[in-house]
């Protein structure tokens, strides 16, 4: 009897290591599955990443284009202004020379390393830091929402320097002209951030120059200008500070 039940328990116990094998294999091979989507998930994030960055770059450059479109427009009309003045004075005078076309001065306006800044959409003046090596301007924005208008997305935000920020006119809402996203070098983790386009003055310079909400709490000025708004307007010495500010207000700021 006991012959006869032998070879039945033999192929049973194997029956039960190749049961319990193919379970190893099998979560050997769904924890293998699990790190492969892992790894691809996180190259997936990277590219994302890659592609955000240089379409921020991309769009950059097109700016940059669009203002150099402008100023070769601009240059080309005044300067076929003049040249249709000087042909018509040549006709007045025949004998008269013709008189040299004016230069166009650049870079004539200078500014400080911090500068007062009057923002148009709440008639308020802050502190600036003038700063070359930020491409875009930013503002110290906070309480931020999102909302939609005639189909397309606006924000609505204050600035944190504001001291009565219930009022309602010291809300600033504009239309959101694109999403930027911003990785910390302390964190991992990636931001993104609105940019809107708003009129500003600082000194003579009255223009339109586009900002990027952040949180700028840790920083000592409200609000940023980066190279982006200076190009081809003015220069910067970083050795003066309020140089368009008037000589009373500057003693306040003292």
């Amino acid at each position: 009897m006991f012959k006869q039940l032998t070879p039945v328990l033999a192929v049973a116990l194997l029956s039960g290591c190749v049961s319990t094998k193919t379970e190893q294999y099998h979560q050997e091979s769904l924890a293998a599955i699990k790190s492969v989507e892992t790894n691809l998930s996180r190259q997936v994030d990277r590219l994302e990443l890659k592609i955000s960055n240089q379409s921020e770059y991309i769009e950059s450059l097109e700016y940059e284009i669009d203002q150099l479109n402008e100023q070769v427009e601009h240059f080309g009309t005044k300067t076929l202004s003049h040249l249709r003045q000087d042909e018509s004075r040549a006709d007045e005078t025949p004998d008269a020379s013709p008189e040299p076309i004016a230069s166009i001065p650049s870079n004539e306006v200078v500014l400080g390393a911090i500068e007062r800044v009057t923002i148009d959409a709440i008639q308020q003046t802050f502190d600036a830091r003038v700063d070359t090596g930020a491409a875009t301007s930013s503002l110290d924005a906070s309480d931020i929402e999102e909302f939609e208008r005639n189909s397309k997305t606006w924000v609505r935000f204050h600035l944190t320097d504001i001291d009565n920020k219930e009022a309602e006119q010291n809300w600033i809402e504009a239309p959101v002209v694109r999403f930027v996203r911003i990785r910390q070098a302390s964190s991992s983790e990636v931001e993104r951030r609105p940019v809107i386009e708003l009129w500003v003055k600082v000194g003579k310079i009255h223009e339109k120059a586009q900002f990027t909400l952040a949180d700028r709490s840790q920083m000592s000025h409200p609000v940023l200008l980066g190279r982006e708004f200076i190009r081809d307007i003015a220069v910067v010495d970083v050795s003066q500070k309020y140089i368009h500010t008037e000589k009373t207000d500057k003693k306040e700021q003292q």
